[in-house]
């Protein structure tokens, strides 16, 4: 069904720029993704600041400036529940998980599974992931079609097929540096105007002034809407219990460590110590800005259609869409309406790039070409990146039966997300975990979920009086998530005390209290913990014949001999070879790892890499022209050293 038009010619001009640019600047960063390690995870350069910059375009997708905006326009300032949660999380992320994945060089979420437990329960976790993945990615195609549906009358369908085709090419171009540089750019923007239209709506209710405006925005809510956590366990399509369950444990553990995409943003910074603060910059700083962008639009419904600012008959599916288009003139309204197709692309394009990690990594590698060039995997790659773009796309139709994007959402994570976050935070946080109650929770709880869509009194005693309420599929919405939870946790415990546990020595890095050992591997030497100081020198770049060390980044990947099972890779990197001082400022000895780049902190590490510290020089930084190459620095030009481990 077509939607009305709002939108003038010139909006369409600004919103078609923007895609045309946002494509072409993607495609630039095409040029770093030479391997499968850089389309992947960017070389492993990057700095906690533009990592956590470009999480914002990660955490708000198209659906959120729709889906939280519908959901504020009814319930007011609790639709952020969501956004708050995940700081709960984030200590046993930053100090447990992220340390175990980052140093055991783990490339998908599911080879964790099969180093941790066995291959099946790979198997298991690849279907899953995909499916959440792919899932993901036709809930942003969809409610982007929404919103442009309501502004230019395109049907939804087509609306999101070209967005998804137009996404896909820059990520097929460039890999996770184009994820990560094109999200920069497009969080700032999402930021942006999410903010605008608060202020400006706060300007045209208080005529001209932000003060008054705010008093009419916050008298126009009623006293429920002005709570910040909706009630306990009613209307079934909003509620505390639920969502708490859904969204703040299992969504909310299955996006930061599960979810492939967000795996890859962590994992592409330089250092451990890199990925803990992109974390905390994120959750603590971010998060609730986004929360706020997100749902303003929302926020302010009530009081605009009182004020006869808003029709009164815009549904809260419209309602982001009509509110901006009010506040804003011809040409901005089409920027606004940019930054919807930003929030669509910077959350789809992290999840393309991520199923192309999942199929390589865990399908195609593993089961059809086995010792295929690296080079012949990043063509793979290329290619399903743009089908996951289809599939997705093929989706649609199954999110448009919903009444809301929201429930639409909550049903699908509900679902899907229980077992697996069962397996994973038992698998790494309990020792005893075994690889056939890991595999059974999988199948076990996954097909409970499934029956209960069937036969939703099975989560009758886990819904805290929540009413059963809609078809088969949308009944218990979010409550489903407690009800897998709890099914997933009884199987999974049942199972383990009746099977045999993998010996302490194979899960070794891979579980807490093991980090150490996990530092050493990653390293190939004892870990050097002493703090440092970063220093500033002039390289002097040797000549090609004298260099040492690795031929190429990728031979950081390379398989280590004495572990036939390909388990653990095998240290190769290039050493430079600084003076003394040097070593002494960076608290550094010979063989400690490093990591070089361009002085200029606002490169973010984009012209960087990994290196081993060498013997001591006499004055110089030497630098093996491999790494100067990667670095693209000529001898005379400065380099900023750290220590890393």
């Amino acid at each position: 069904m077509n939607g009305a038009t709002l939108g003038t010619n010139l909006d369409y001009v600004v919103i078609g720029l923007y895609f045309v640019a946002v494509m072409g600047f993607g495609s630039l960063f095409g040029r770093h993704s030479r391997s499968t390690r850089d389309f992947f995870f960017a070389g492993q350069r990057f700095s906690w600041w533009l990592v956590g910059l470009s999480m914002v375009a990660t955490l708000v997708g198209s659906y959120s400036f729709i889906k939280y905006s519908a959901m504020g326009y009814r319930h007011g300032i609790s639709s952020s529940l969501s956004y708050l949660n995940d700081w709960v999380w984030m200590p046993l992320f930053m100090f447990g998980w992220l340390p175990i994945i980052y140093f055991a060089r783990i490339r998908s979420i599911p080879e964790y599974f099969e180093r941790r437990f066995d291959r099946r329960t790979r198997v298991a976790a690849t279907v899953i992931l995909l499916l959440y993945m792919l899932g993901y990615i036709g809930i942003n195609f969809y409610t982007l079609g929404v919103a442009l549906n309501r502004v230019i009358g395109w049907d939804v369908f087509p609306t999101a097929a070209v967005i998804a085709v137009g996404t896909a090419i820059y990520v097929t171009a460039g890999g996770q540096t184009a994820v990560i540089m094109t999200d920069l750019l497009q969080g700032f923007l999402l930021l942006a105007v999410g903010f605008a239209v608060l202020i400006l709506g706060f300007i045209a209710l208080g005529d001209g002034q932000v003060g008054p405006g705010v008093e009419v925005f916050w008298n126009e809510l009623s006293p429920v809407q002005r709570q910040a956590l909706p009630r306990f366990n009613s209307p079934p399509s909003f509620n505390f219990v639920g969502i708490f369950w859904q969204d703040g444990f299992a969504n909310s553990v299955f996006f930061y460590f599960l979810n492939q995409g967000v795996i890859m943003r962590f994992l592409a910074v330089r250092s451990v110590r890199e990925g803990r603060k992109a974390a905390g910059f994120t959750v603590l700083l971010l998060v609730p800005l986004a929360a706020i962008a997100v749902s303003a639009g929302g926020w302010l419904g009530p009081a605009m259609v009182q004020t006869g600012l808003v029709p009164a008959d815009t549904s809260s599916k419209d309602i982001f869409v009509a509110v901006a288009h009010v506040l804003t003139k011809p040409g901005v309204f089409g920027l606004i309406l940019a930054a919807l197709c930003a929030a669509l692309m910077s959350s789809a394009d992290s999840l393309i790039n991520a199923v192309s990690a999942v199929f390589v990594n865990d399908i195609y590698q593993p089961f059809f070409r086995q010792k295929a060039t690296d080079a012949h995997y990043l063509r793979v790659a290329r290619v399903t990146s743009m089908a996951a773009a289809l599939v997705g796309i093929a989706l649609v139709p199954l999110f448009m039966s919903f009444e809301s994007i929201y429930r639409a959402h909550g049903a699908f994570t509900a679902a899907v997300t229980p077992a697996m976050v069962v397996v994973v935070l038992f698998g790494f946080l309990w020792k005893r975990f075994t690889p056939a109650a890991a595999f059974w929770t999988l199948v076990g709880g996954t097909v409970a979920s499934a029956a209960s869509f069937v036969w939703p009194q099975l989560i009758t005693p886990f819904a805290h009086g929540t009413a059963m309420e809609g078809g088969a599929l949308k009944t218990y919405s979010y409550i489903r998530a407690l009800y897998g939870l709890s099914v997933s946790t009884a199987i999974g415990l049942v199972v383990t005390m009746f099977s045999r546990p993998r010996d302490a020595a194979s899960v070794v890095g891979l579980v807490v209290g093991t980090l150490t050992e996990a530092m050493t591997r990653f390293k190939g030497s004892p870990p050097n913990e002493t703090t440092g100081r970063p220093v500033t020198l002039v390289a002097s770049v040797l000549p090609a014949e004298k260099d040492t060390g690795m031929k190429g980044d990728d031979d950081w990947w390379l398989p280590d001999p004495e572990d036939p099972t390909g388990g653990h890779r095998r240290p190769v990197r290039p050493s430079v070879r600084l003076p003394a001082d040097a070593l002494q400022t960076l608290a550094a000895e010979p063989g400690d790892l490093l990591f070089v780049s361009h002085p200029r902190w606002w490169y973010g590490g984009l012209r960087g890499a990994h290196a081993l510290a060498g013997e001591p020089s006499d004055k110089e930084a030497l630098v093996p022209a491999d790494l100067a190459g990667q670095m693209r620095v000529e001898s005379g030009a400065r380099i900023r050293v750290e220590k890393i481990l």
